[in-house]
């Protein structure tokens, strides 16, 4: 029997039970998966409070490592024995387990060098910034970017990259401890928001310009401060809603604010064809199994604490990656 996390209607973190599963074999295009680890997203509160529907009762968390324990019929690219990490949407769901059943196709041979911790960690943050530093914008050494949550999971991933590019980075930040954290992860400038003006201090430390690139994971109450923020022509990406959705937007606020671009990627698109998957895999794995890039586990949770750690996510309480220890 397996243990798992499960919900049978959304609301807050207190919908998370814990339950016993027996797993099964694996169907068709299926692997049995033992997970070492599994990882905490922001979007996972999505799927419990109702934002992202699905069928209830259903599995919580979209993005795990582990070993392969047996394979179904027509899996041809791992097998047994083999170490692997995946991240997906809908078709991952259930990943705060031990042990599941999951669609092969999503899996990623982990490399040796790599942890299942570790994977778990930067699985999707690490993709995600795979391609939001490789294919949003053809970026130049010296160009700045704004970096909303620079000490979230994705943010210390983004800054390492960006200095490895040789960017400026400013990053928005809650307190002087998450401050501190950006910094030691290649934040040029740290904005603590809580009592700083980000966009009054983006111009004053781009002299008056503006930056080149936003990268907003917040959503409603960081929007109208990124738009601010951006030179003439520049790019708002917006990765993220964790403040909540950005309503009633006028296009014309584009022009008026200096002829602005706006992109609303989504990772799915990106990790879609399976030759550009691997590459933005083999473009992160490589950094982080060369030091080139550091992954921080700022929380580790057991899986039966899944409601704690559902609040201090949605309470901003976090630094770095959370993980599920199983």
């Amino acid at each position: 029997m397996a243990t798992i996390i499960r919900m049978h209607q959304t609301g807050g973190p207190e919908v998370l039970q814990v339950e016993q599963q027996d797993v099964g074999r694996p169907g068709p295009g299926q692997v049995r998966l033992r997970h070492g680890a599994v990882g905490l997203n922001y979007a996972d509160t999505y799927f419990r409070n109702g934002t992202y529907p699905i069928a209830l009762p259903n599995g919580m968390g979209v993005e795990g490592a582990g070993t392969v324990l047996e394979v179904g019929e027509g899996v041809t690219h791992v097998k047994a024995g083999d170490r692997v990490t995946y991240t997906g949407f809908v078709n991952t769901l259930g990943a705060y387990s031990d042990e599941r059943l999951v669609a092969a196709d999503p899996l990623i041979l982990l490399p040796d060098a790599i942890s299942f911790e570790t994977a778990a960690a930067m699985t999707m943050r690490g993709l995600t910034s795979a391609y939001l530093m490789r294919r949003i914008y053809d970026w130049k050494g010296g160009d700045t970017v704004l970096l909303h949550a620079a000490a979230g999971g994705v943010g210390l991933i983004v800054a390492q990259w960006a200095q490895l590019l040789g960017l400026t980075v400013i990053g928005t930040v809650s307190n002087d401890e998450k401050a501190a954290m950006a910094r030691a992860h290649g934040v040029t400038h740290a904005i603590n928001y809580s009592h700083e003006n980000v966009a009054q201090r983006v111009k004053e430390l781009t002299s008056g310009r503006g930056v080149d690139v936003v990268f907003d994971s917040v959503g409603r109450d960081t929007f109208m401060t990124s738009l601010d923020s951006l030179r003439p022509r520049g790019l708002m990406v917006c990765m993220g809603t964790a403040s909540g959705t950005i309503e009633g937007f006028n296009p014309n606020l584009l022009a008026m604010k200096g002829s602005l671009y706006m992109t609303r990627p989504a990772l799915a698109n990106y990790i879609a064809d399976p030759a550009e998957k691997a590459a933005l895999a083999g473009e992160i794995f490589g950094h982080v199994a060369a030091g080139r890039i550091r992954i921080e586990i700022g929380q580790r949770y057991a899986l039966e604490d899944a409601v704690q750690a559902h609040r201090d996510l949605e309470a901003r309480k976090t630094m770095g990656s959370s993980i599920l220890v199983v």
